[in-house]
C-alpha cells in the first residue's frame, strides 16, 4: 500500500486498514496513508514527544533508583512524576486525534463504496474442453 493516497477515492479496505496502523501501531501513520497529511504529522509529533518524555521519567528514575545501591540511601533524588504524567496525556491525546481521525476515514470510504456501487467479482465459465 502506497503512503499518500494520491487524491484517488478511499476505499472501505484501506480506510480500514488505516484505522488499524493508527489504533494499533503508531497513531499517525494511518492518517498520513489515508492522505492526511497535516492531522497525520501532528498526531505522530505529539505521540513521539510523549514518549520522549516517558523516556526520560523512565531513565531519570531507574539512574535514581540504582544511585542507591551505591549507598545513597539519605538523598534519593528528585521525583520526576510530572514528565511521567506529561508524556501519558500527550501520547494520549496523540491516540484520541488518531481515534476521530480514522473514524472520519472509516466514514469517507464507506461514502465512496456507496458511490461506486459493490464490486462483483468476475463471472466464472467453464473452459472448453481439451480435444
Amino acid at each position: 500500500m502506497k503512503i499518500f493516497s494520491d487524491g484517488k477515492p478511499l476505499s472501505p479496505a484501506a480506510a480500514r486498514n488505516c484505522f488499524l496502523m493508527n489504533q494499533f501501531a503508531t497513531p499517525g501513520l494511518g492518517s498520513l496513508m489515508g492522505g492526511r497529511i497535516v492531522p497525520g504529522l501532528g498526531q505522530l509529533l505529539l505521540f513521539i514527544l510523549g514518549f520522549l518524555l516517558f523516556l526520560f521519567w523512565f531513565l531519570r528514575t531507574m539512574h535514581n533508583y540504582y544511585s542507591l545501591l551505591s549507598g545513597d540511601i539519605d538523598n534519593p533524588g528528585p521525583s520526576y512524576t510530572r514528565f511521567l504524567i506529561s508524556g501519558l496525556l500527550f501520547c494520549v491525546a496523540g491516540w484520541l486525534w488518531a481515534l476521530l481521525t480514522s473514524v472520519s476515514l472509516l466514514r469517507e470510504g464507506k461514502a465512496n463504496e456507496s458511490k461506486s456501487g459493490p464490486v462483483m467479482p468476475p463471472r466464472i465459465t467453464n473452459p472448453p474442453p481439451k480435444m
